[in-house]
């Protein structure tokens, strides 16, 4: 019986490196590899990844300078005992190959496996690539990208477009939507679960656990717009933002009963699979996890980059957007008079709404990890390395 494949997964800090990391390491462990992840103590991976029933090697995290600091003086010798870290867990593990998720534990997990000339599989969620993969891709043996936009290459092995390793509950949701009793079946388990009714047009408005501001001002003052019709509304206002949505909706409802009934708020869910099993379009920002969960789910939505950063977030949502599913509404135009142009008008057209989740669904991927697990599989392998 061959010897299972040993894997280090190197990534970390916020849910949208641990959860793919996750993922993957599910579908290799699913295949009988051992995988041991690479993190810190400061990150997210801390809690999850132990709870998730993998072991953890931790290294400090080592952010790197984009710009001339103190911070960056001090960079070699924060790296080298970073890298010295990493060197470790590789021996102590006896990996044979590294898959890095971006962020700060990439980079010394990289740099360690180029040294012991382990291979090295990269995976990119952004359509903009971050500092550390484009460290890595300099000599990994594959580079997987969520998106095909993404302008990042393998310098000296190949790169494939693999979509994103999805959560597992996500994931599930994917599988139950894959036929209409398995789509009915989900939903009114959702609606249940959150309290709406299954048979109204729903939209979600999220902007992530943290809120965004925006989004909650704009759907709010347009509420009666969003539920004309007998649609509903479920709001996720973000932990401590729900009051003034809240008392935006009682003024609405003052003067249209309606709002006070079909208008839902909330400051954060969990179970985002309950949400999603029960929309039919979403106003949200466009992080990666957001943009490549809602196209595996052919959920349309109406894109609001975060308009802070490296504008990243606006092309996360391009490519499918591109294809159909979906419409970029920029930060600074988002008022209310903007949601019913953007938002309740298509609301409102349940052809609009197929189409767009049909274009929606052809633009994303729903096996990521497995596909991802694949590449690591085969770069891992004796002689499947590049050379």
């Amino acid at each position: 019986m061959a010897e299972p494949l040993r894997v280090l997964l190197a990534g970390g800090g916020t849910a949208g490196h641990v959860n793919p990391l996750l993922a993957t390491a599910t579908a290799l462990a699913d295949e009988d590899a051992e995988v041991t992840v690479l993190g810190t103590v400061e990150g997210l991976e801390h809690t999850l990844v132990p709870d998730a029933g993998f072991p953890m090697r931790e290294i400090h995290r080592v952010p790197l300078p984009r710009r001339p600091s103190l911070d960056l003086l001090r960079l070699p010798g924060r790296l080298r005992g970073a890298i010295a870290a990493a060197d470790r867990a590789l021996s102590e593990t006896g990996a044979q190959v590294v898959a890095g998720f971006g962020g700060y534990v990439a980079t010394p997990a990289y740099l360690a496996a180029r040294r012991r000339g382990v291979p090295v599989v990269v995976h990119e969620q952004n359509a903009r690539p971050g500092v550390a993969n484009r460290v890595g891709a300099r000599w990994a043996d594959v580079v997987a990208l969520t998106f095909p936009s993404t302008p990042l290459t393998a310098a000296r092995g190949r790169t494939e477009v693999t979509g994103l390793p999805l959560r597992a509950p996500i994931a599930a949701l994917v599988a139950d939507r894959a036929t209409a009793d398995g789509t009915a079946a989900r939903r009114a388990a959702g609606a249940a679960a959150l309290e709406l009714d299954p048979d109204r047009t729903t939209l979600l408005v999220t902007g992530g656990s943290l809120g965004a501001k925006r989004l909650n001002d704009a759907a709010s003052a347009a509420a009666a717009d969003l539920v004309s019709g007998g649609a509903q509304v479920l709001h996720l206002t973000g932990r401590g933002k729900a009051e003034p949505v809240r008392d935006a909706i009682a003024r609405a409802a003052a003067a249209a009963p309606e709002v006070g009934e079909r208008y839902h708020v909330r400051e954060y869910l969990g179970a985002m699979e309950h949400a999603y099993a029960c929309a039919d379009l979403v106003l949200c920002r466009s992080g990666a996890g957001t943009v490549a969960e809602l196209a595996a789910l052919g959920l349309p939505a109406v894109y609001v980059p975060l308009p802070i950063g490296n504008g990243e977030q606006r092309l996360n949502a391009t490519d499918v957007v591109t294809a159909g599913g979906g419409v970029i509404v920029e930060d600074a135009a988002l008022d209310a008079a903007r949601v019913r142009e953007s938002v309740a008008t298509l609301l409102h057209d349940d052809a609009e709404l197929r189409r767009r989740g049909e274009a929606a669904a052809r633009a994303g991927s729903t096996d990521g990890a497995s596909r991802l697990a694949a590449l690591i599989r085969e770069a891992g392998r004796p002689g499947g390395g590049a050379s």
